[in-house]
């Protein structure tokens, strides 16, 4: 049986695209059973229409609090018997209460090498600290953001002349690989979130690393 997926977003729903198509595939374990955003103007809501998935509009203004926000979104979640949710350039803080219950349950991706770079303008963060090589990371969702337990990240170099444009388009391709591989991961259960951090149930080649500068070619 394929697990039933709910996508958070709150922009132009790229990610939530790479899911959808990889969902399309017969051997997949998930399908996406409901999109969810917090902003009516959301371009990601009109693709996901089109792509014949349901979609609505749970704005967060409409709410005295975040709790109440919360609450509404795990209503429409359980309407549609959501198992799994996904963060999808979601920009809303979740309550506390709210990860607690969905701890293991929800991925979000986050496009830096976590635990370095939480949080806004990762790729800025990148280019003022320097660093040769910088990514995307699909983690857990705990009620700290951007700190949960880490499922699967790339690498992709930073290269001269980038700026966090350029650095954000090159981490944004490889974003839609590695985040239907970590929901597939997910939802067939091979990986699960534990207490000291993630159970991977089987072994995964590790040899294919990126070096920058490539010392092959020195």
């Amino acid at each position: 049986m394929k697990r039933r997926v709910g996508i958070l977003i709150s922009g132009r729903g790229s990610n939530m695209m790479a899911l959808i198509e990889a969902a399309r595939a017969p051997h997949y374990p998930a399908h996406i059973a409901l999109v969810i955003s917090n902003r009516s103007d959301a371009p990601g809501l009109a693709l996901a229409r089109a792509a014949h998935v349901a979609a609505l509009v749970i704005d967060h203004r409409d709410f005295a609090t975040r709790e109440a926000f919360d609450h509404a979104v795990e209503a429409a979640l359980e309407r549609e018997g959501v198992e799994l949710v996904c963060h999808a350039g979601f920009m809303r803080i979740q309550s506390d209460a709210f990860a607690t219950r969905w701890l293991g349950r929800q991925l979000n991706i986050h496009p830096s090498l976590l635990p370095s770079f939480p949080g806004l303008n990762p790729h800025k963060q990148a280019l003022e600290a320097g660093v040769c090589i910088s990514g995307c990371t699909v983690h857990f969702v705990t009620p700290a953001v951007d700190c949960g337990p880490i499922v699967a990240q790339a690498a992709v170099p930073v290269v001269p002349g980038d700026t966090p444009g350029s650095l954000a388009a090159r981490i944004l391709k490889v974003e839609h690989r590695l985040y239907p591989f970590a929901l597939k991961l997910a939802a067939s259960g091979q990986v699960r979130m534990e207490e000291k951090g993630v159970s991977l149930m089987a072994s995964f080649n590790q040899s294919d690393c990126l070096f920058s500068p490539n010392p092959s070619t020195a």
